[in-house]
């Protein structure tokens, strides 16, 4: 289904409503799924034993998969779909949902999708158990990855909020 938006007065852009739609839907339900997959790996690691070490690193291993998921559908429908919203965002009341969170979220989502990375290579070469060093650095990036997930989240939210209202 192809509709068209106003990017701004007098123009028009094509663009498919159905993965438009599609996107909006994946991209956030993969930053929560990767948030719960990290909590999972954070209680893990609190609980660390041999009994538990493969449980969470798939835990991990989900967390980071999600996460770059999520990258993905949210820089694919940055790049083609978010050119109507910005212009829509920019001229309506909440202007600051781009020149300020939009711009935050794009450069701190690289840091959460680097320490989400990170997490399982840290569970998988290290023994969480017997490593004491290993197990704080595994629950400082995993608590990271969710708090910053978070705010994420709440950036978007506001963003497509923004979005709405000036539509």
């Amino acid at each position: 289904m192809l509709s068209t938006r106003s990017a701004s007065p007098g123009t028009s852009v094509a663009y498919n409503g159905c993965m438009d739609k599609l996107l909006l839907l994946t991209h956030p339900t993969t930053g929560a799924i990767a948030i719960l997959a990290t909590l999972w790996t954070f209680v893990e690691a609190l609980n660390a034993s041999g009994r538990n070490h493969a449980r969470m690193w798939w835990a991990s291993l989900i967390g980071a998969t999600m996460m770059a998921a999520t990258a993905i559908g949210g820089g694919y429908w940055y790049v083609v779909y978010y050119a109507v919203d910005k212009a829509a965002i920019l001229e309506g009341p909440w202007p600051i949902a781009h020149t300020l969170v939009m711009e935050a979220k794009e450069h701190i989502f690289f840091v959460t999708l680097v320490l989400s990375l990170l997490l399982p290579i840290i569970i998988r070469k290290e023994d969480l158990s017997m490593n004491r060093g290993a197990r704080w650095l595994a629950l400082t990036v995993a608590a990271l990855v969710v708090l910053s997930a978070f705010a994420i989240e709440g950036a978007g939210a506001f963003i497509a909020m923004a979005a709405r209202i000036s539509s």
